[in-house]
């Protein structure tokens, strides 16, 4: 790979913003999340990993297609579809980017418990660190993404090596006895689609490269690569991981863990493995939340260049960030941590909350990207012969099915949450329609 350009995200930073953000806290929770349904799970993170790299797919055509378009899903929704479901997939989107922040925010507090137990006990001190973490990653965003870049390829490299030590451990001192297909005795037509939009939160994040493209050295090769690579290595320390977690620990003692990587290295290394773990997943988690912070930014940026969010989002600091949408991204990050914290939940029910928000304002632009490079393609029918439309019709329509699917198990309140932010915005694209159309 040649060197980057200065001040340019090249492929390893690239990928280690996708490895980054998608393995975050979701590898490091769910396992406890999932013991539930036992060995049935892994058929959802099967299906789930698939369905992620049809769309891990979709979006490296999408890339190759507009190098040069920032904004990700929205920009490449708003070429394929016109302004309306641009303005809807931006606002959504931008609202699962920090809601998403606060989940993330929340797992890194769970994960410092294990070195400062006041964390797990006094929901005044896990919120307090917590708005005092996301404030961190703030200011780090803040001063560039060349410097944002190096934290993602530090603390991606640091969080492997625990995740793949627990993962080969656990899967050499296996334990059958453990495993149970469905300790519960829940239809598997519900098991399924309920363990895939659980996992889906696993792979949120898949798009990330395209979203900064502006800052990408080469976006039309970088973006590609780094997405597919950046799938393929998460998708397989997923499944690893959860075999190997489901065999070392009962399934009713996996459920009841909140650091369940930690626990399990305890039970195979001893004390100071699990405080090894824990700082392991400490960093993955800010590792992860400096990506996708990064991405808060960019988001209304572009909408904002194209007319339709406030003109303010594009204002810029002179590291040439994004900083209004930046500061006001945490400012409701702050405000829904504050909130959730003050109402007396536990890390772990503020974890699931936030993160089936995020999920339902997240499946959304998935599903409108599959069929977005479709329409792209279309309006640029022309430059493709026939052989040309069969690779991306297959993972464009298995990437759409993929998203639908996810969707329905997500369930009725999530998808009634969803709709109900995305309607909330329809305000605002009034207010910027009138804009355009009296200064036009």
């Amino acid at each position: 790979m040649t060197k980057a350009a200065p001040g340019k995200l090249g492929f390893w930073m690239c990928t280690a913003l996708v490895v980054g953000n998608m393995i975050g806290s979701g590898v490091f929770l769910l396992p406890a999340s999932l013991a539930q349904y036992g060995g049935s799970s892994l058929i959802g993170w099967t299906i789930t990993s698939l369905g992620a790299i049809c769309l891990a797919l979709v979006f490296a055509k999408l890339a190759t297609l507009l190098p040069h378009k920032a904004g990700g899903p929205y920009a490449y929704i708003h070429e394929g579809f016109g302004d309306f479901a641009g303005f809807l997939i931006a606002w959504g989107y931008w609202i699962a980017l920090w809601a998403g922040n606060a989940a993330l925010t929340v797992a890194g507090v769970s994960y410092l418990g294990v070195f400062f137990p006041v964390l797990n006990q006094s929901n005044l001190a896990a919120g307090a660190t917590a708005i005092g973490l996301i404030w961190l990653v703030t200011w780090i965003n803040s001063r560039g993404p060349q410097s944002s870049g190096r934290v993602a390829i530090v603390t991606t490299l640091i969080k492997l090596l625990p995740l793949g030590g627990v993962t080969i451990a656990g899967l050499m001192y296996l334990n059958p006895d453990f495993v149970q297909f469905n300790p519960q005795h829940k239809p598997l037509g519900e098991a399924i689609p309920a363990t895939m939009a659980l996992t889906l939160w696993a792979f949120l994040g898949l798009e990330s490269a395209s979203v900064p493209a502006g800052d990408v050295d080469q976006p039309e090769r970088t973006i590609p690569r780094a997405t597919v690579l950046g799938t393929l290595i998460a998708a397989g320390l997923y499944i690893l991981s959860t075999i190997a977690l489901q065999g070392l620990m009962p399934a009713s003692q996996l459920a009841a863990s909140s650091a369940p990587f930690a626990d399990a290295a305890r039970h195979l290394w001893g004390s100071w493995a699990y405080y090894a773990v824990g700082l392991g997943a400490v960093v993955s988690c800010f590792g992860a939340l400096n990506g996708w912070c990064l991405m808060q930014g960019h988001i209304p940026a572009a909408a904002a260049r194209d007319h339709l969010f406030p003109r303010f989002f594009v204002r810029e600091n002179k590291a040439g960030v994004p900083i209004v949408g930046l500061l006001l991204s945490t400012v409701l990050v702050t405000i829904l941590l504050a909130s959730k914290y003050a109402g007396g939940d536990s890390g772990v029910q503020i974890f699931e909350f936030v993160i089936l928000l995020a999920t339902a304002t997240t499946l959304l632009p998935y599903a409108f990207c599959a069929m977005a490079l479709l329409a792209v393609m279309l309006k640029r029918h022309r430059q493709f012969s026939r052989r040309d439309w069969y690779a991306p019709l297959a993972f464009s329509f298995g990437g759409f099915i993929f998203a639908m699917w996810t969707i329905y198990g997500s369930g009725a309140e999530v998808v009634m949450w969803g709709v109900l932010l995305l309607l909330a915005g329809l305000p605002i694209y009034l207010w910027q329609l009138r804009e355009r159309l009296v200064k036009g």
